[in-house]
């Protein structure tokens, strides 16, 4: 029978949920209470064991945290997650508590400090996951295995744990264990070679984006992972791959080969037609799109490029023909006007798709931003308060939300050890001295 220990409390269940539970299909663990009308997030009750580090896992599991799930962050004793000592740092400086990207990374987490390479160490991560839901992690493949924490192990722990493992190519096939970075995920996932100017070598997004975008599957698929443990009580293993999830963003350009034989390759610098690419203005760029036919007389009297309008330009082979002059007039008529001036124009009268390029002080001030009230203000103990990004998206009953800022190391270590595992405070000061915690 499907127990879902209810205890003297009915809970209320969605309503697959409750089907099943009514059919007494098979046996499953206890599932959270859903008490809707207290609920702060989407994953209200939902315990995570956080044994991330960096950017792709954090991310992750501040998603899950950010939207009500309980996080548990594991660092190692002393120095904590690697990402700690990332810059920049708030003011300028260097210090575990004051990075910027960890603190980003890790808001509504509790940090506890743990050696899990010691047998010590292992059981009391046993018996964080004993009563856990999801297990994220991003470790080589092989790690935990070899730990002997395998999945097999954890599941015989837990049978109904989701654990989350992210890694640069997935845990299977003959790159599993190859090193990587951002820049390598880029070119091996095949996105960085259709970026930049056909007369230039390949570019790549800057900062980190394909730890983030994988960061984002992986809270995807530990979304759908423990809807499934909910609805059935049954844990899985969620296998996320870096390179696959940059590779996920070229599925025109994949389809295009595999349909056709043909290779997509960079844009020219010279089209003779509207740049497809930022355009330098007087102050600044902009980032005109034009999908279609283009209406030159139209375009030639909101650049106020008469020029445009010459017959040599009169038809797409003739602007290709005369590319350098084209583009010349165009880049001059640009580079006459402002950025905003040309936006709001472009929108407001034209009805064209023109795009700001903002540096980051004009994000943190655009209006849109403002209005939606995105940035939120959140106090640290070390760093004061600080302006963060806010939700990736809005949900009107479980809505995203800070509680807490990022964890200095080991913040919660008593909370954790002593009043929720009940460890003596005795023990805690033995396993502190001999390194474990």
């Amino acid at each position: 029978q499907l127990q879902f220990a209810l205890g003297s409390n009915q809970c209320l269940l969605p309503p697959m949920a409750m089907r099943l539970y009514n059919r007494a299909c098979d046996t499953a663990r206890p599932l959270p209470t859903r008490r809707r009308q207290l609920a702060q997030g989407a994953f209200e009750s939902i315990k995570v064991i956080d044994l991330t580090h960096h950017i792709a896992g954090p991310y992750c599991t501040k998603l899950l945290a950010d939207f009500g799930a309980e996080v548990i962050k594991v660092e190692r004793p002393g120095a904590g997650d690697p990402a700690r000592n990332s810059g920049p740092f708030a003011g300028d400086i260097p210090d575990s508590d004051r990075s910027l990207p960890f603190l980003y990374l890790n808001t509504n987490k509790r940090s506890i400090t743990l050696d899990i390479t010691s047998d010590a160490g292992q059981d009391i991560l046993k018996q964080l996951i004993r009563d856990s839901h999801l297990l994220v992690e991003n470790f080589r493949p092989g790690t935990l295995s070899a730990l002997g924490l395998s999945h097999e192990e954890l599941r015989s722990i837990n049978p109904s744990l989701v654990q989350v493992s992210i890694s640069n190519f997935g845990q299977t096939g003959p790159y599993r264990d190859y090193e990587a970075t951002d820049i390598v995920e880029y070119a091996l996932g095949g996105l960085m070679y259709i970026f930049g100017l056909n007369e230039r070598e390949p570019l790549k997004h800057s900062m980190n984006q394909a730890q983030y975008k994988a960061g984002v599957n992986a809270a995807s698929g530990a979304s759908i992972a423990l809807l499934h443990q909910q609805l059935t009580g049954q844990g899985q293993w969620v296998d996320v791959s870096i390179q696959e999830s940059v590779a996920s963003a070229i599925r025109d350009t994949a389809s295009a080969y595999g349909y056709t034989g043909v290779v997509k390759w960079r844009q020219p610098k010279e089209t003779g037609e509207i740049p497809r690419g930022p355009v330098k203005v007087s102050d600044g760029y902009i980032m005109p799109i034009n999908f279609g036919p283009v209406d030159w007389e139209s375009t030639a009297d909101f650049l106020d490029a008469p020029d445009l309008m010459d017959e040599k330009f009169a038809t797409p082979d003739s602007r290709v023909k005369n590319a350098v002059e084209f583009d010349s007039i165009i880049s001059e008529a640009f580079e006459k006007r402002e950025k905003f001036e040309i936006f709001y124009e472009a929108h407001k009268q034209r009805r064209l798709i023109y795009g700001v390029v903002h540096d980051p002080k004009e994000v943190v001030e655009n209006p849109q931003y403002i209005w939606r009230e995105f940035f939120k203000e959140i106090e640290h103990p070390v760093t004061g308060t600080l302006s963060y990004p806010g939700a990736p998206f809005n949900m009107s009953a479980t809505p995203w939300s800070v509680q807490t800022p990022a964890p200095t190391v080991g913040q919660h270590n008593r909370e954790i050890y002593e009043d929720k595992l009940g460890i003596p405070q005795s023990e805690i000061a033995r396993l502190s001295a001999a390194g474990v915690i």
